[in-house]
């Protein structure tokens, strides 16, 4: 082994040491499952911000009606985190422990446009929600394939009110009653 994986594997048996929750799940299992959970918590923390912001500068004719989808959103994001932090933790492994960190891990592209039209900010989020299903259903498989049936469980339930916002979003942007085009 080299000197910098000997230094790897002392930092996470001393990780384990202090944070390593008891469990009956492989090890393995465990950093795979943690891992991919942090990444789907970096992208919910992203999506909530960018959820936010366009719920902030919200504007135009639909302005109330946008405004309080994108709230209802945002609140229904966030309470995401917690959950999804603490189910890494409750299995013996290690959350987000930094802004960075989501930003290196986050997949949702920032938008820092002075202005963008409700239509492409509802775009934006439900391609983004999309997203974000595809990344849940990914974890949900190692979750399967470690035998987490818990946080299997977890994401099937978020799954499911992602595909609702992705719904509504998709609704809200239809350029013509009854038209899929």
């Amino acid at each position: 082994m080299t000197t910098k994986a000997n230094a790897s594997a002392a930092g996470e048996a001393e990780v384990r040491s202090h944070l390593g929750t008891p469990t009956d799940l492989k090890q393995a299992a465990v950093h795979e499952i943690s891992a991919g959970l942090r990444a789907v918590l970096a992208d919910v923390f992203a999506l909530y911000i960018k959820t936010k912001n366009f719920h902030w500068h919200m504007s135009g004719r639909h302005f109330r009606d946008y405004h309080l989808l994108l709230d209802e959103h945002g609140d229904q994001i966030f309470a995401m985190t917690d959950p999804l932090a603490e189910r890494a933790r409750k299995i013996g492994g290690t959350t987000l422990h930094s802004v960075g960190e989501i930003a290196r891990l986050t997949k949702v592209a920032d938008n820092d446009a002075l202005y963008v039209t409700p239509e492409d900010m509802l775009s934006e989020l439900r391609e983004d929600n999309l997203a974000l299903t595809a990344r849940l259903r990914q974890v949900h498989g190692v979750c399967d394939e470690g035998g987490d049936v818990a946080t299997a469980s977890l994401l099937e339930n978020w799954i499911d009110e992602t595909e609702r916002r992705t719904w509504f979003l998709f609704e809200a942007t239809r350029p013509a009653f009854g038209s899929n085009s």
